[in-house]
């Protein structure tokens, strides 16, 4: 599965179809505007120059969001330094609005409360999941 961004100066090739995607509610999802899936780093490959951007209002922010250094759109995000230091470089997020919707047919959307979410443990829900 492959796709790019807004000017297709950035490139985003994954090893597998993801097995759901994420409509988080919380402030960094909602203003970077996407929508993600995770992925092992060694899944994804990453063409193309991006800039990253970290949250100034968390202490240790646990992602650093990516996006496009021409057009600006949301492209991925990996784990910062603390992240990896607790958890293993073992996940990163890919911006699934980028992809085409037809290769993300029959993938579940769901609708994590990050909003409200602790940092820890299982996420809450907002309302029931659908199938794309």
């Amino acid at each position: 599965m492959t796709f790019d961004c807004l000017c297709g100066e950035v490139s985003i090739a994954l090893s597998q179809k993801p097995e759901f995607v994420h409509a988080c509610n919380c402030t960094l999802c909602a203003k970077s505007g996407a929508r993600w899936s995770y992925f092992h780093p060694d899944q994804v490959e990453i063409a193309g120059a991006t800039t990253g951007f970290r949250r100034s209002d968390k202490e240790s922010p646990a992602a650093e969001v990516h996006s496009c250094i021409k057009c600006g759109a949301t492209t991925h995000f990996v784990l910062t330094e603390a992240a990896v230091a607790v958890h293993g470089n073992t996940m990163m997020g890919v911006n699934m609005l980028l992809a085409d919707p037809a290769d993300l047919s029959g993938v579940e959307l769901r609708y994590p409360d990050g909003r409200n979410w602790a940092g820890e443990g299982e996420f809450g829900y907002v309302r029931e999941a659908e199938t794309l």
